[in-house]
């Protein structure tokens, strides 16, 4: 049976969606906030991503950490994430505990300014730059999340600068200007909230009306810098990037459509046709045939304005060169594109892609995720669960038309580690 699914606004502007689940006694509760590192002005970037920190630093009446005992004294969990285009908190707790979860939301949406000090943003401050030496400065091919955005955009698009921010950056960060990026990005009408789980409608929606509804409206916000790119890159970019790594690794990316359209169903096909599971192209040809891989995968950023990026995620074997590599993973491209797929391939990716869908869908808290994803990008809830229909719509004349239209080599840009010791360059 399908859980039953309703969808509010409140006054303020905050959209709601309930999804009734009694399977288990738990509760998800997951608030994105259509805010992301695009959003960031020059010379104050890393705001959005410091603002995951800070919202776990207090509120009027919850203390710095506060948040984090009190959920998981209550035997939840939770947590928050960064993107380009969003930044989104959640917690999963007992069903009788979605309150505490409704109200400690609420409290650092309508009330995060009070809790908000000089000594805070200096702690997370410094907390950010450590988490940047360790997941990005220090970390094995750790900056590629960065670099490969950097290598795909132009300078002055919104997409183009670091997700995580620069060590300037946040040093010339002042209270004003968080006080500002908050009061400007993170309201009522700026936000997304999905609970799903052992709830009853009703009484979910009288808490959240009791918690949220007196929050006020925002203001003005400044539009989102122009997103607008070239449907191709138009040449073949190649970045070479020397690091202390024992292996090549190349990230590949094309240029695709943006999220949630048509020709973004048919991206999903392709890239589970060249790197989703043993039965792939990339897994088949260079991990078990050619062996001259250890891994391989493919993926899409998921961006919902101007244009998405198709990843091809691919690491070599330790005899094999960076420039070995880059052929291999190229030919395996342009036989795609030269023969085109199989409808066995496109049945098997459809396949693939549907399950994996419905295996994240099990958990609560993802369920949520992605409604509010599709809420926030796409302003409709209920396209998640027309998902797997759409994409057994898809043929196999879409995927090689698709291939044949997007994967050539005028729209290819590649970000190839190689070790520093050997620091051979193709470019």
């Amino acid at each position: 049976m399908t859980p039953a699914t309703q969808s509010h606004t409140l006054a303020n502007g905050l959209r709601v969606t309930l999804v009734e689940d009694h399977t288990v006694p738990v509760v998800a509760v997951n608030l994105w906030y259509h805010v992301g590192s695009a959003n960031e002005r020059e010379g104050r970037t890393g705001f959005a991503h410091l603002f995951e920190h800070m919202l776990f630093q207090g509120s009027e009446h919850v203390a710095a950490n506060e948040h984090f005992e009190l959920v998981q004294r209550s035997g939840g969990t939770l947590n928050g994430s960064t993107w380009l285009e969003r930044t989104n908190y959640y917690e999963t707790v007992p069903s009788h505990q979605l309150a505490l979860a409704l109200w400690l939301e609420a409290d650092r949406m309508g009330r995060l300014l009070p809790g908000l000090t000089q000594e805070k943003l200096d702690t997370q401050r410094d907390v950010v730059k450590n988490e940047r030496r360790w997941s990005v400065d220090n970390q094995p091919y750790g900056t590629w999340w960065e670099k490969l955005p950097a290598l795909a955009f132009p300078p002055e698009h919104p997409f183009h600068h670091s997700l995580i921010g620069s060590f300037e950056d946040l040093d010339a960060a002042s209270l004003d200007d968080v006080r500002e990026f908050f009061a400007t990005w993170y309201t009522p009408d700026n936000a997304v909230l999905t609970i799903v789980g052992d709830l009853e409608p009703e009484a979910t929606m009288a808490m959240v009306e009791t918690y949220f509804g007196g929050i006020p409206r925002g203001g003005p916000r400044p539009a989102v810098g122009d997103l607008s790119v070239p449907a191709r890159f138009g040449d073949w970019r190649r970045q070479v990037v020397p690091d202390e790594v024992m292996v090549p690794r190349l990230f590949l990316a094309f240029r695709s459509p943006p999220f949630g359209t048509t020709d973004a169903e048919v991206a999903t096909i392709v890239a589970a046709v060249l790197g989703s599971g043993k039965g792939s192209r990339l897994q088949q040809q260079l991990v078990r045939g050619r062996q001259v891989a250890t891994s391989a995968a493919a993926f899409t950023f998921d961006l919902s304005r101007g244009r998405d990026l198709l990843v091809l995620d691919v690491t070599a074997r330790p005899e094999v060169s960076g420039e070995i590599l880059e052929r291999e993973v190229a030919a395996v491209v342009d036989g795609l594109r030269r023969d085109g797929a199989t409808a066995a391939e496109v049945e098997r990716a459809i396949a693939l892609s549907t399950t994996e869908l419905v295996t994240t869908l099990q958990s609560a808290q993802s369920r949520a995720d992605r409604i509010s994803q599709y809420l926030t990008y796409r302003g409709d809830a209920n396209e998640l669960a027309r998902w797997p229909e759409r994409l057994a719509a898809v043929t196999v004349e879409q995927v090689n038309a698709w291939a044949a239209a997007w994967l050539g080599e005028d729209n290819r840009a590649s970000l190839l580690y190689v070790p520093k010791a050997t620091s051979e360059v193709s470019a």
